[in-house]
């Protein structure tokens, strides 16, 4: 008996690389629907968020379709999320980067806060961070599971989170934090029970970006 792909929702909220990211999550196997309606993006097996652009406008974004309970809501249920991109970044509790660049000495847009923590300017003497880079896989990642430990990945981003600020929790996991390296260090990527997301783009990064997706839709069966 053929197992039926898993769903995976694409979510729509006027922000992302959706060509790209719908085309790279059916090559790995998914069943993929491009979506904005929450019913459609709670019920399917994984949810998928990416994000272009300023943190302010992709948070107005999300809010206009009420992504953050819809997150939320997945997550409080165990149903797994992954993010790309600004759709990682929008995952902490706030960004600096608004729609005309950083105000000075705001404290900057409210995020969904599933992560304590500010994605802010990263510190490099060429910026954005454009281009291939490698990564320093957490120990044990389900993420880069089967992968070398100099694979390559697709970044392109001027703001990032440069600490992470969990507190360690005596009950609960801890998180599985992957870092990279442009200027100073910086989370690339984070596994966190049902929550994923990654700083760069899988979807743009040929083989290592598909292994990194098949990885991620045969964790959701």
């Amino acid at each position: 008996m053929t197992t039926p792909a898993p769903r995976v929702a694409l979510l729509d909220y006027g922000s992302g690389n959706l060509r790209s990211a719908f085309r790279a999550l059916e090559r790995v196997g998914a069943e993929v629907e491009l979506t904005s309606d929450p019913k459609v993006a709670t019920q399917a097996d994984g949810l998928v968020v990416p994000g272009v652009g300023a943190f302010a406008a992709c948070m107005e974004g999300l809010r206009a379709i009420r992504g953050p309970r819809i997150i939320g809501e997945r997550l409080a249920g165990g149903r797994p999320v992954l993010g790309i991109c600004v759709g990682m970044q929008v995952m902490f509790e706030r960004g600096v980067e608004f729609a005309d660049g950083e105000h000075e000495g705001s404290p900057g847009v409210p995020g969904c806060g599933e992560w304590p923590g500010v994605v802010e300017h990263l510190e490099a003497p060429v910026l954005p961070h454009m281009g291939w880079n490698t990564v320093d896989a957490a120990e044990g990642s389900v993420l880069f599971a089967g992968m070398p430990a100099d694979e390559r990945f697709y970044f392109v981003h001027t703001y990032g989170v440069r600490t992470w600020e969990m507190e360690p929790s005596e009950v609960l996991r801890p998180p599985m934090v992957t870092w990279a390296e442009h200027g100073s260090r910086f989370v690339a990527a984070v596994e966190n029970g049902p929550l994923s997301a990654t700083q760069f783009h899988p979807e743009k990064s040929g083989d290592a970006g598909a292994h990194l997706l098949e990885n991620w839709i045969r964790s959701l069966g």
